[in-house]
Parts: structure tokens; C-alpha cells; sequence
């Protein structure tokens, strides 16, 4: 994975409107590179769109404190900026702390992201929840086991993919109109409303790479209705 190119092309420039706060994260950003002596990383992405993250953690083994916390990007100015953001709120917090976070605060720490560019604030929050959750799990700290394969969970899951049009999580939009679990087979229904229909196969590729990661899922079918 790269360290993160800083290159913007026209579409960045001419086409997004970024804040001031992206544009510093951007060409400036905190905590990039390897953290060499991390107790734990975790790296997620997302072939629909093409970004993809890793975040290291230091973590104190007694107070449970991030101690030091780096990442590395392959993607957008948003990827990078959400990065760099997210990674400076968690320093410096207990693990408890950080799981607080979701992923909309990393967006209005940046004084927002373009709509098209939410799921990049989604990506940040889910490599740094997914890099907590490994260290909770290699030492014993998690509570209750693994959550259980339901509809409810799915749904929570379906809180991390974005309309892009929108820049607002499926399920606020009230686009998740139905969903069904039997045997490991996960069937979603989603009505697109008056969203765009050129984001079906964008919205269909996240959530089955959601889904498909969640333990006990054998396959993942969405249908689509308007």
C-alpha cells in the first residue's frame, strides 16, 4: 500500500468542493506512515471505490490507552484527510473512547466532505474499529463473544454504506426496506427511491462486501426496486 499520493486531478479540483481542514489534512497529514512496532493493524477497503487504509496501534496493556497510532492510504485527498483526522481524535484515548467514535465525526472534524466522499469517513472509523476489535479479541477483552448472525446486526452493519448522491448511510435514508437471514444466506432488499440510478452498482458492491464479512454470511443477494 502506498504512503498516500498527494496528487489532485481536475476532477478534485474542479468538480469537489473540500474545506479548508480537508485540504490541510491533505497536504499535511498527521500520524502517515508505519508505526513499526504496532501491537496490533488493520487494513480494509473497498473495491468499489477504491480506497484502501491501514491503521497501526500502540496500546498500553494496563490502562488500555493509545498510546501512538499511524496509518497509510491508497486513495483520494477525502481518504487521506479522514485518516489523518480520525487518527489524531484517537490518540491518546482508552480503547473505550475511541470505539465512541463514529464515522461522521471524522466528516464534521473536517467541517464536512462532499457527499461522493462520505464513505471515505466510513472507511477511517471501520479500519480503526476493526484494528480495536482484533486487539480486544488476541487479548481476551471483548464482552459476550461474537455477535450472532441477525437481521438487526445486519442492519447496524448497513449504517456504514453511503448513499453517494446523498452522503447519508442507507439506512437513515430509509432505502433498507427489507432483510432476511436463513443459513448463512443474507437476502437485502433496497428501494432506490428518487436516488440515481447510476449508484445501484456501487451501493450493491458495499453491501455485499459489508455483509459478506460478517461471520457466519455464505452469500449475500440484494435486489433493488425503485
Amino acid at each position: 500500500m502506498r504512503r498516500g499520493s498527494r496528487h489532485l486531478n481536475s476532477d478534485d479540483v474542479m468538480a469537489l468542493k473540500y474545506t479548508k481542514k480537508v485540504m490541510d489534512h491533505f497536504l499535511h497529514p498527521r500520524n502517515m506512515g508505519e508505526l513499526k512496532d504496532a501491537d496490533v493493524e488493520a487494513t480494509d477497503g473497498s473495491p468499489a471505490c477504491g480506497d484502501m487504509m491501514t491503521i497501526g496501534l500502540k496500546i498500553d496493556p494496563k490502562t488500555h490507552k493509545i498510546l501512538d497510532v499511524k496509518f497509510k492510504s491508497y486513495g483520494c485527498a477525502s481518504n487521506i484527510a479522514t485518516a489523518s483526522v480520525i487518527t489524531e481524535m484517537v490518540k491518546g484515548r482508552t480503547l473505550e473512547e475511541a470505539k465512541k467514535i463514529k464515522w461522521n465525526a471524522a466528516a464534521e472534524e473536517l467541517d464536512g466532505l462532499p457527499p461522493v466522499k462520505m464513505h471515505c469517513s466510513v472507511l477511517a472509523a471501520k479500519t480503526l474499529m476493526d484494528a480495536i476489535r482484533k486487539y480486544e479479541k488476541m487479548h481476551g477483552l471483548l464482552e459476550g463473544g461474537e455477535e450472532e448472525l441477525s437481521a438487526e446486526n445486519i442492519r447496524l452493519e448497513l449504517r456504514n454504506i453511503i448513499n453517494p448522491e446523498m452522503g447519508i448511510d442507507i439506512v437513515r435514508l430509509k432505502m433498507v426496506k427489507g432483510i432476511s437471514v436463513k443459513k448463512g444466506v443474507v437476502k437485502i432488499r433496497i428501494s432506490m427511491g428518487n436516488t440515481d440510478r447510476v449508484y445501484e452498482d456501487s451501493i450493491r458492491e458495499e453491501i455485499e462486501e459489508h455483509v459478506k464479512a460478517m461471520r457466519g454470511v455464505k452469500r449475500v443477494e440484494v435486489g433493488f426496486s425503485t
